[in-house]
């Protein structure tokens, strides 16, 4: 077990203020690390398990807040004022500014992402396919898109606000997934890619993890028996492990 430095940083894009956290091994070498994405309405603490567990290994870990992502959330924007797509431009200026930290090994950069941080992930590693070395993905909500076009089929029919969850969110969030298909925008990321599904999820179905399995080239879908949308302490010791086998083995 090696000692590990956490640090609040924060970093400012398209005029707003990220809150992150990392957690870097004490290591005279520069690290690996993992990126990892939170859910709707979740917070970076939802992975602190999960950065503790890799720095400690020796492998380096980034917690955010999504901007406007969680009634919780230490980063700028309301929640109203979230879409996927302010998400996803968020975890591209967290990966930008990673790459270039001292402490990091720029060939060595995973994603992690649960839920809609999943599909942010997802949607990311496609972008950046040279720039990220491995993508691991927990109960992507890779169907919020038809599940919202389900809702709202018309433009017409979408509200200015809409509260889900407790969390008030904006047309915009609506709107701009109107007509929008996941499955044409994810997929072309070539290196390895590891999906952990429960087989009992009733917010996600395991049809859409299972579908992303076969869309990538090089993608391993682990199904978790009896475990539902947010694993077990079990389930969750049992990803940690995981992810920390993947960064190793794809190094």
């Amino acid at each position: 077990m090696s000692d590990y430095q956490k640090e609040i940083v924060k970093i400012r894009h398209h005029g707003r203020e990220i809150y992150g956290v990392s957690y870097m091994p004490d290591s005279k070498i520069k690290s690996p690390i993992v990126i990892f994405s939170h859910g709707f309405n979740g917070t970076n603490v939802d992975f602190a398990m999960n950065s503790d567990y890799l720095a400690k290994k020796g492998v380096g870990a980034f917690c955010f807040d999504f901007c406007g992502g969680s009634v919780n959330s230490k980063s700028d924007l309301k929640t109203n004022e979230m879409t996927i797509f302010t998400e996803k431009e968020d975890l591209l200026a967290v990966v930008e500014t990673i790459k270039n930290w001292e402490s990091v090994d720029p060939d060595n950069i995973f994603l992690f992402g649960g839920s809609q941080g999943g599909l942010v992930s997802a949607l990311v590693a496609d972008e950046c396919i040279k720039g990220i070395k491995g993508l691991l993905l927990l109960y992507p909500a890779l169907g919020i898109a038809d599940d919202w076009n389900r809702r709202f089929p018309t433009l017409e029919g979408i509200p200015d606000t809409y509260e889900l969850w407790g969390v008030q969110l904006g047309r915009k969030f609506i709107e701009s997934l109107h007509g929008y298909n996941v499955f044409d925008h994810i997929g072309k990321f070539n290196n390895n890619v590891s999906i952990f599904h429960g087989d009992q999820d009733e917010i996600v179905a395991l049809d859409y993890g299972k579908k992303a399995g076969e869309l990538y080239p090089h993608a391993k879908v682990e199904i978790f028996p009896g475990e539902g949308h947010g694993f077990s302490e079990a389930g969750n010791k049992r990803v940690a492990e995981m992810t920390y086998d993947f960064v190793k083995v794809n190094m």
